[in-house]
């Protein structure tokens, strides 16, 4: 019988390539006609096909990897708590399991101080909402039309993303939607940034008293806005989200699950607005993607209420060993490389970069930014703002544009009118150029579609 290994070896680029396409399924795409990257390794801020092509990693795959590819203190990690202890159910206690709570408690903001583990990102959200219910005795969500949350039911429900209309008639009951403070295109029609946040505000707690705050169970809101355009909070604005919940008795949930460990340039992004949350959700990040791992933390108030109650939550692999293993050597990387203040000096440096492309590129029409979380916004003509791309829309332009990223040796994320820069935390100038000039020739497409 053959080893593992030499399964491997045996199987051409050709035959990988096909039994990918044959026997899997890819996510959000129509299956016919598909041309995935064939992916062999991978290193620092870079992956490689199999042709020995070497691609550029600009939005750290999907925003996870953020200490970076290959690093072997992760693998040396993982190796060494599976020769001691693979699996074990979730009903005992492990070493890496109250390393890794006991962390947590002590990077997160406040008194946030318990935690349940997870697979990923959408279940720490779907157990958030689940505990806010259970918590407050009331049922209803509210949730920002402009964000993503996950793909499970509740949290594609949360999420306002279209992704969800295909499968919404299952949506999760009680989730009700307000308008972002998207300064670059306010609802309101304001004047600053600060003008839209305001008016956000005002909505929010109109929308509150429309649904009564005796429903209201929790605002759900991501730490910093990631798939859905990087739309910046004006300083104030969770601030005052967390009085309209403290005025109101309602609790508020924090997604950092894209935002978190260091990709704003401090821990979490809600670092940045000083506030306390009352429930938190991570994921990503917190392994960097070496191996699954969600995470919903809570504060005592919280925790106490299920001191003498039953916690309504489990899943079968809730604090996994491993993966609380990886994410405790991901953790030490964070702080010996110092990754996190990296973040903030390259994001800084990404910045000033930008502004100069900016004077290159008229369909440039924003440029939004925290730490290393950004997003280009490419528009028709910078007065009007007309997108070049409509909303949930489809556009030969910005087909041609990541097209070119693509041929050009570049993997990140390109959606609607969007183009996102969110490269592992270990990068550097010389590789913030080197992606930011294959994304100028890729944008000089769109540059000839502006008037």
């Amino acid at each position: 019988m053959e080893t593992t290994k030499n399964i491997f070896n045996n199987i051409n680029d050709q035959e990988i390539l096909e039994d990918n396409l044959n026997y899997t399924f890819f996510s959000w795409s129509q299956q016919g006609g598909l041309n995935p990257m064939n992916i062999e390794s991978s290193e620092g801020v870079y992956v490689y096909d199999r042709t020995g092509k070497k691609i550029i990693d600009f939005s750290s795959q999907l925003m996870n990897v953020n200490i970076g590819h290959g690093r072997k203190e992760v693998a040396e990690a993982v190796a060494l708590q599976m020769s001691k202890l693979n699996f074990v159910a979730p009903s005992m206690a492990t070493q890496p399991r109250g390393l890794l709570g006991k962390k947590l408690a002590e990077i997160t903001p406040g008194d946030l101080s318990k935690t349940f583990f997870t697979l990923g990102g959408a279940e720490a959200v779907e157990n958030a909402i689940k505990i806010a219910r259970v918590y407050t005795g009331k049922h209803k969500i509210i949730a920002q039309y402009r964000s993503y949350h996950g793909a499970t039911y509740g949290a594609i429900t949360a999420g306002g993303d279209p992704r969800r209309h295909p499968v919404d008639s299952q949506q999760n009951p009680n989730v009700v939607h307000v308008e972002n403070p998207y300064s670059y295109r306010c609802p309101w029609y304001s004047s600053s940034p600060e003008e839209c946040g305001e008016r956000a505000i005002k909505n929010l707690e109109q929308v509150i008293l429309y649904e009564s705050p005796g429903t209201i169970a929790a605002i759900i809101m991501e730490g910093a806005s990631g798939s859905s355009g990087c739309i910046k909070y004006p300083p104030f604005y969770l601030k005052k989200v967390r009085e309209l919940c403290d005025k109101y008795n309602i609790l508020m949930i924090d997604d950092e699950v894209m935002s978190g460990f260091g990709r704003t340039g401090k821990y979490f992004a809600i670092d940045h607005h000083d506030v306390t949350p009352d429930i938190m959700c991570m994921a990503k990040g917190l392994t960097s993607g070496y191996l699954p791992l969600g995470a919903m933390i809570v504060r005592p108030h919280i925790a106490d209420t299920f001191v003498n109650k039953k916690l309504p939550l489990g899943l079968t692999y809730s604090a996994h060993a491993v993966s609380c293993a990886a994410a405790l050597a991901v953790l030490d990387i964070y702080e010996k490389d110092n990754l996190i203040e990296n973040a903030a000096e390259m994001g800084q440096y990404l910045d000033q970069q930008v502004e100069r492309m900016k004077t290159k590129h008229p369909s440039i029409g924003d440029w939004r930014n925290t730490g290393l979380l950004g997003c280009f916004e490419i528009v028709k003509n910078r007065e009007s703002k007309e997108p070049m791309c409509p909303w949930n829309g489809s556009s030969e332009v910005m087909s041609q544009v990541a097209a070119k990223i693509r041929e050009l040796g570049m993997f990140t994320f390109v959606k609607w009118s969007f183009i996102f820069v969110a490269p592992p935390l270990c990068i550097t100038k010389v590789q913030i150029d080197e992606g930011l000039n294959i994304i100028s020739q890729a944008i000089a497409i769109a540059d000839k579609h502006t008037y």
